[in-house]
């Protein structure tokens, strides 16, 4: 795993992947940094790293899309494959590096509240806080950056479904709001869902039985619960829905809060796309 982790740092700081990362980063951080904190003379670090979320719809893609999809075009996965390393340490490793790549601008902008405190009185808690917060959901988005990269060979691929994930992700509030909170209506919602799910198995595995009695059980359990207690669906797709809104906690951390239940979901999300981008190297392994 080491050597997988300098491996990849060397990779990344000796092109300009990992320095245009970086210096997206600052750049947006320093023109909203002195927009709000400086000239507006908000004493809140965290409206500024609110504002700037929507960085990782930019920057995720570009330092995820090559992490694992490069090495299935050019076929040097098959070292890794091959070779007596567990594909967990290969994954970790690789994950580690990004991580180490994007704590880089999160150590620089450690220094902005010293700054701000030169102006006037600043909650140092409240905006370590936040950066805790910042960090977390960043780590967050890039394994969900890293699993998309390996279910697909092309980087072009590998960036676009790395935005629109977490671009759903941000807008997941929004999409919330589409909905009515009666039975029906959740109803209906899960059974599009199952519909969904079953068409992405089938399409995985390649396997219609399994695809066509998941649906098939699914379906009957919704029918059973929705006939014998219709109050469990009343509003639950937005209750479902709000698991996948990996924005909704990161207002707790702006807020000074040190959000446990938000730290847990940060790293929930993290451990389920590490664990499912070993699971598909693993596939094509045995494959």
């Amino acid at each position: 795993m080491k050597a997988i982790l300098r491996k990849e740092l060397k990779a990344y700081l000796t092109s300009m992947t990992g320095y245009v990362f970086i210096a997206f980063i600052l750049l947006l951080t320093g023109i909203y940094f002195t927009a709000y904190n400086l000239q507006a003379g908000y004493p809140i670090f965290g409206y500024t790293l609110s504002s700037i979320t929507f960085v990782f719809l930019i920057v995720t893609p570009v330092l995820t899309m090559r992490v694992l999809a490069e090495e299935r075009k050019q076929k040097t996965d098959q070292l890794l494959l091959t070779s007596p390393v567990q594909v967990g340490d290969i994954v970790i490793g690789k994950y580690l590096a990004l991580v180490g790549i994007y704590l880089i601008p999160i150590v620089i902008l450690c220094f902005y509240p010293f700054i701000m405190s030169m102006y006037g009185t600043v909650s140092m808690p409240m905006a370590y806080t936040a950066l805790l917060g910042f960090f977390l959901l960043g780590c967050a988005n890039i394994s969900i950056g890293m699993f998309l990269s390996s279910v697909t060979e092309s980087q072009i691929i590998a960036a676009v479904l790395t935005f629109v994930v977490i671009f759903i992700g941000q807008i997941m509030s929004g999409i919330e709001g589409f909905f009515s909170e009666t039975a029906a209506t959740s109803f209906m919602a899960f059974t599009v869902l199952l519909i969904a799910a079953c068409v992405i198995i089938y399409a995985v595995l390649k396997n219609g039985l399994l695809a066509c009695t998941i649906g098939i059980l699914g379906e009957a359990v919704l029918l059973i619960l929705y006939n014998l207690d219709q109050a469990l669906f009343e509003g639950a797709i937005q209750k479902f829905m709000e698991i996948f809104n990996i924005q909704s906690h990161f207002s707790n951390f702006v807020n000074g809060m040190l959000d446990v239940t938000g730290i847990i979901y940060y790293l929930s999300v993290t451990a389920v796309f590490i664990f499912l981008t070993v699971q598909s190297i693993q596939k094509r392994r045995w494959s």
